[in-house]
């Protein structure tokens, strides 16, 4: 039994809020399900939201310490854990706001909340296959071929989608829309594309409801495939939400 999250960008309240509303108990400082669910985390746990490395290390926490959850990281989480390991990256489209929390803090701080996320990135795969291959989990979705995949070709569908290379007058990435095309047995289920209501297309489902543009953090609950939202405390950005019609 699982309580798939969609991108958190930071926003930890809303989290906090979301995993009560999923009956997880907080008494112990992490969230703990009584019968035993686990958190399964899509990526993007960083970048716009008030709160990425608040987070980031509860992710860490909950993943790497006390294996009470899973992640896999979006392309958000790839670029702050190229940026933590010394590579050049820009400071752009979120970025930012995580590196000037980062910045903010004391040196030892640093030291301890870039350890811990750079050890939850390399320890937790691209993508997870669950109950037995019935569930996928990832950021950006997968192609059915790729499932049991690594590579290059999979690292860049998982976290960023099925992009063509050309780019729309914002400078986003135009992406195909490759759950239309998903023929698989398995449920895939994944964010990255920020949707207004939970969007299911075959046996795939996006829960990516733009917390942090002002929408909804949103839970599936697996198997039951039933949806928990919370609303945003964030300022409604129209213009971020994908619109499939």
């Amino acid at each position: 039994m699982y309580d798939v999250i969609g991108d958190i960008h930071g926003c930890y309240e809303e989290f906090v809020t979301l995993t009560e509303q999923l009956g997880y108990d907080w008494e112990s400082g992490i969230p703990i399900h009584p019968h035993g669910r686990k958190l399964v985390f899509v990526g993007d746990l960083t970048d716009r939201g008030p709160k990425s490395l608040e987070t980031a290390a509860l992710v860490w926490e909950l993943v790497v310490h006390q294996k009470q959850a899973y992640y896999s990281p979006g392309n958000h989480c790839n670029k702050l854990y190229r940026f933590f390991i010394g590579r050049k990256v820009q400071q752009t489209h979120g970025l930012e706001t995580t590196v000037a929390e980062y910045e903010a803090l004391g040196r030892r701080e640093q030291k301890t909340i870039q350890k811990k996320f750079i050890d939850l990135y390399e320890s937790s795969p691209l993508y997870h296959v669950l109950d037995e291959g019935k569930l996928v989990t990832c950021h950006a979705g997968i192609r059915q071929d790729y499932i049991g995949r690594e590579g290059k070709k999979v690292e860049t569908f998982v976290l960023y989608g099925d992009i063509t290379g050309e780019k729309h007058p914002d400078g986003s990435p135009v992406r195909r829309d490759w759950a239309q095309r998903y023929t698989g047995d398995a449920w895939i289920i994944y964010g990255h594309t920020p949707v207004r209501d939970p969007r299911f297309v075959n046996k795939t489902a996006n829960i990516d409801t733009g917390a942090v543009f002002g929408g909804r953090l949103t839970a599936l609950r697996y198997p039951e495939m039933s949806t928990v939202s919370v609303p945003s405390s964030m300022p409604f950005v129209t213009e971020k939400f994908r619109s499939f019609d």
